[in-house]
């Protein structure tokens, strides 16, 4: 093999890679329509639990333990309760803060599912599809707020956790737990009116919230977004995550296994070619 025919090789093997990559690229980009989401303002909350008690209510849940002191240990959700009340003394004193899934802009544990089980909808919440689930758990394991839970003690289990009320936002209405707020701590609505919402009341109430909005860019943003007077890491909320999707950190990666894999054979096979050229050529001459 010839300079020339060399250089062809592994010019169609990068060529054919690239254009993979600019696909694959063109699917990330795509538009999107606008998500909604949850405006969650923890200076609202009275701790009363209707939250709780209404998911259960509407996913077929086990009843709250309501003799529970919610200020006594900070808990997890679970297969069996999607959103849950934790307590916090604070320098402001208590302050309630509910938790569910955060419906990520880019969640990882739908780019992580092999088989697209878990996926972010158009409208914005990321639900999970039981007859494409093939039981890997990726989803869990990529999770940043360790929220998608598995049933191990089922016969048929699933992965559990919110899915923002998907089936009732089909039929027109609101998540059940902002439709029975009684202290109207919960609001939902398009992502970017609830970020201006939330903006506008740190702008008209500077001394009562902390000056940020919890998930307008964490890990790329999220559909769950809080507003709080105390620093969030003391409700219980990671502060170390970045604003950079968590999906974005393995791009690169990813893009850069095929190369490997298709031009690194595709140079050693030009290279042995070559090579072998040189042996005929030299065999030729004795």
């Amino acid at each position: 093999m010839d300079r020339r025919d060399f250089l062809k090789t592994v010019g169609i093997a990068s060529g054919t890679i690239l254009a993979q990559n600019v696909s694959l690229k063109a699917k990330e980009t795509s538009k999107k329509g606008e998500f909604v989401g949850i405006l969650i303002d923890t200076t609202r909350c009275v701790g009363c639990r209707t939250c709780e008690q209404v998911c259960s209510e509407v996913n077929d849940l086990p009843e709250p333990d309501w003799e529970l002191d919610v200020l006594e240990q900070e808990r997890k959700t679970t297969e069996k309760q999607f959103t849950l009340i934790n307590g916090f003394e604070t320098n402001q004193g208590e302050v309630f803060i509910k938790r569910q899934c955060m419906h990520c802009s880019q969640p990882a544990c739908a780019s992580a599912c092999l088989t697209k089980a878990m996926f972010k909808t158009l409208e914005g919440p990321v639900v999970w599809k039981p007859n494409k689930c093939m039981g890997c758990r990726y989803c869990m394991i990529s999770c940043p707020f360790n929220i998608p839970k598995f049933e191990h003690h089922s016969y048929n289990p699933k992965i559990q956790k919110c899915s923002m009320c998907w089936e009732r936002l089909k039929e027109g209405m609101k998540p059940a737990c902002v439709e029975n707020c009684p202290a109207e701590a919960l609001l939902f609505g398009k992502r970017r009116e609830l970020i201006e919402i939330a903006r506008t009341r740190i702008f008209e109430n500077p001394d009562s919230y902390i000056h940020h909005i919890y998930g307008e860019h964490e890990v790329g943003g999220t559909s769950i977004l809080y507003l709080a007077n105390t620093p969030f890491e003391n409700l219980g909320l990671r502060s170390d995550l970045g604003d950079r999707p968590i999906p974005e950190l393995t791009t690169d990666f990813l893009y850069g296994v095929p190369i490997v894999l298709t031009l690194w054979p595709a140079f050693l096979l030009a290279l042995s070619n070559s090579t072998k050229s040189k042996e005929t050529y030299s065999e030729s001459e004795d």
